[in-house]
């Protein structure tokens, strides 16, 4: 069995920023590995948590496709079985962070 390390979580990656619970289906990948149909769980400015993406590659970034949303790429903080929490390369802008949690609660 194989293990992967991941860098050490701070703290301040899940206190600095409001974070909001949602149900949203989107895309991710890492590398040129295809595109997997997900669901993140919940969302700050800086960072989020999807439900399921087995097989995940701490040293690649991840990219997650948001309908109506550019590309967005980001860094695996941790993983717990199939579930990976991750850190935006740059945080989203406040009014893009309020369209997606506005586009996930329906609104």
């Amino acid at each position: 069995m194989k293990h992967e390390f991941f860098p050490p979580v701070d703290q301040t990656d899940r206190l600095d920023t409001a974070r909001e619970t949602v149900v949203l289906l989107c895309e991710a990948r890492q590398s040129t590995r295809p595109w997997k149909m997900t669901r993140l769980d919940d969302i700050s400015q800086n960072g989020f948590r999807i439900a399921w993406y087995p097989d995940c590659l701490a040293s690649a970034p991840l990219r997650i496709r948001i309908p109506g949303l550019q590309v967005l790429s980001a860094e695996i903080r941790w993983r717990d079985g199939a579930t990976i929490g991750c850190r935006f390369m740059a945080p989203l802008h406040i009014a893009v962070f309020d369209h997606i949690v506005r586009q996930a609660k329906g609104g």
